[in-house]
């Protein structure tokens, strides 16, 4: 994380371009300091996708969670009656004598109720109802997924996934039989999981956070906002890219701040993240045996 302030930054830029040199940026009226800062926010969105900064790839870690209770419930009623719903949203699954595969919480009625989202298969009273999250809400900061880093870190095996749409239709439609490894996907603002556990199982993943910026006391933010923010990416390639973005703006030739951008840009890349050993031993064979060839099952037989 750079030590530069939005001022700083701001300054530099009013400076090398030869405008007037704020003060003090936030809630500044001049019209060349507000086209500056929205500029060089925009920058800093964009900078997202151009790479995969190191600073902004983080680790996210969670236990399944599970409420196991008795309740009733009839054919009559979409609903589950219980001695507390502590704890639950809609986040959760439900299992039970009588009780649909793929049967889900749509609201907590009460604090002894709850309603799902179809009817059941027989009607059970003081029955054991095992309540189990499917949905966990990504990171506040999420931008995007580091593939191939989802595990269940407590059987210390991969997660199977991304699945999509008809993947997993077909999973809780419940005619097949999975064996014990986790199926994920994104579903809006949550990461989803099947099936649903009634342990606490350790998951996690990495990904990468879209909080280029940070307030004096370190909080993750995504746009600049206060004069004492700072930022993950180098002064000169915020500066040139803004000032790039200016020259655009204003209607100037940008051949020069085109090639100054993108020196800055490729030599900021290059120390980001260490080139990849070379190796002169022959290439492995293919690997026959691995995660992604093996059914859960086992190998099977005849």
């Amino acid at each position: 994380m750079s030590t530069t302030t939005m001022l700083e930054l701001v300054q530099q830029v009013t400076n090398e371009l030869g405008v007037a040199t704020p003060s003090s940026v936030a809630g500044n009226t001049n019209q060349d300091v507000i086209q500056i800062l929205a500029l060089m926010n925009a920058n800093g969105y964009e900078f997202l996708r151009r790479h995969a900064w190191r600073e902004l790839t983080k680790q996210n870690a969670f236990y399944t969670q599970y409420i196991t209770t008795t309740g009733t419930w009839t054919t009559a009623a979409r609903t589950i009656t219980m001695a507390s719903t502590a704890g639950l949203d809609t986040t959760y699954q439900v299992q039970g004598t009588g009780i649909n595969q793929n049967t889900y919480i749509v609201s907590v009625d009460s604090g002894t109720q709850v309603t799902v989202n179809q009817d059941f298969s027989a009607s059970a009273a003081g029955a054991t109802a095992y309540f189990q999250k499917i949905k966990y809400s990504l990171p506040s900061d999420y931008e995007s997924l580091v593939p191939r880093t989802m595990w269940d870190k407590s059987k210390k095996w991969e997660m199977l996934g991304p699945e999509d749409a008809q993947q997993w239709e077909w999973l809780l439609s419940g005619y097949i039989s999975t064996g014990p490894r986790i199926r994920w996907r994104l579903l809006g603002a949550y990461f989803q999981i099947w099936p649903g556990m009634s342990t606490a199982e350790y998951l996690g993943f990495e990904y990468r956070s879209k909080g280029w910026a940070a307030a004096a006391d370190g909080t993750v933010k995504n746009s600049f906002t206060v004069d004492t923010d700072t930022c993950i990416y180098p002064d000169r390639l915020m500066v040139n890219a803004t000032k790039l973005k200016y020259f655009e703006a204003k209607g100037f030739d940008t051949t020069a701040m085109m090639r100054n951008f993108l020196t800055e840009m490729e030599a900021a890349k290059a120390l980001d993240m260490s080139s990849a050993n070379l190796s002169l031993a022959p290439r492995p064979g293919t690997v026959l045996i691995g995660y992604d060839n093996i059914p859960d099952s086992g190998y099977g037989t005849n």
